[in-house]
């Protein structure tokens, strides 16, 4: 016989199932009230089961078995579930594919982090990851080359004079002649041509080549009016300034002692003059022009 009467506990899995305290019964009493220890014994009970719901948390069997049970599925559940979604982040892969992603990154790392190397002597410094605008800088502008400093005429010459003494002037320091040399190149063409280039009537073919003046005495030609019928050099050679110089310097330098030799005295023993004393009046506009040239 039940002794909890009609009271059902809602807590509870079906019903007695759950109490330890509760004995199977086939057969539901319809006899008369029970005597007062009977009342008693469902009071007692009555008030088991209220200090129950008074207090959900307090342990029971029944529940604890429960408990255990639904954590233990709770359980299997996220392990299960871990499984499958490490399966679908990693899909299939290897145990070799991290260890080859890590070996990739740890060039790139350490690429990274290691110094440039020092380039080489003469090689581009410019950084290849800075885009080339950034880095090129203006190539630096070739200096001028300094104009030939211009020479006014001195001792009443002209521009074509003055430029033929200058072609005389440097062609004498380029051999290395001493001044005392150029004064007598330059006095002695002062006396032959005035210091100008002159072609020759006589030979039509020394008029193809740049000339200041004309003239005709026999086959002579240009600034020291040398002569190609007596071995100077060819026509257009001796129409050369530069040439011609150079010709008539080298005469002078196979005099023995030119340098302590009067003016005229030298430029006769290379010219071979019919007026041997005409050169002596040319020496002090030539000293004039030769300090002008060489500043």
């Amino acid at each position: 016989m039940r002794d909890d009467g009609t009271l059902d506990d809602q807590y509870g899995l079906g019903g007695s199932a759950d109490r330890s305290d509760d004995t199977p019964s086939t057969e539901r009493s319809t006899s008369l009230p029970e005597p007062p220890a009977s009342r008693l014994s469902i009071l007692g009970s009555l008030r088991t089961r209220l200090g129950g719901l008074a207090n959900p948390l307090a342990p029971r069997p029944g529940r604890t078995r429960l408990a255990v049970a639904t954590g233990a599925v709770c359980c299997l559940g996220l392990v299960g579930f871990s499984q499958v979604g490490a399966g679908a982040v990693g899909g299939d892969r290897t145990p070799a594919q991290p260890a080859e992603v890590a070996q990739r990154s740890t060039p790139d790392a350490a690429s990274r982090g290691a110094a440039r190397p020092t380039p080489a002597p003469g090689a581009s410094t410019a950084d290849p990851d800075v885009a080339p605008s950034a880095t090129k800088k203006a190539a630096a502008k070739p200096k001028p080359k300094p104009k030939p400093k211009r020479i006014a005429p001195v001792a009443g010459l002209d521009e074509d004079q003055m430029d033929n003494a200058k072609a005389i002037v440097r062609a004498g320091r380029d051999m290395g002649v001493p001044r005392r040399g150029l004064v007598i190149a330059v006095a002695t063409a002062m006396q032959e041509s005035n210091l100008y280039n002159y072609a020759s009537g006589v030979l039509p073919e020394s008029q193809n080549y740049p000339h200041q003046a004309i003239g005709w005495d026999h086959d002579s030609v240009g600034l020291f009016q040398q002569r190609p019928s007596s071995g100077w050099g060819s026509v257009e050679d001796l129409m050369d300034p530069k040439f011609a110089t150079r010709q008539f310097l080298s005469a002078l330098e196979t005099i023995p002692g030119w340098q302590d030799m009067a003016l005229t005295d030298a430029a006769q023993a290379v010219q071979v003059s019919a007026f041997p004393w005409a050169y002596a009046q040319h020496e002090w506009r030539a000293e004039r022009v030769v300090d002008a040239i060489l500043g």
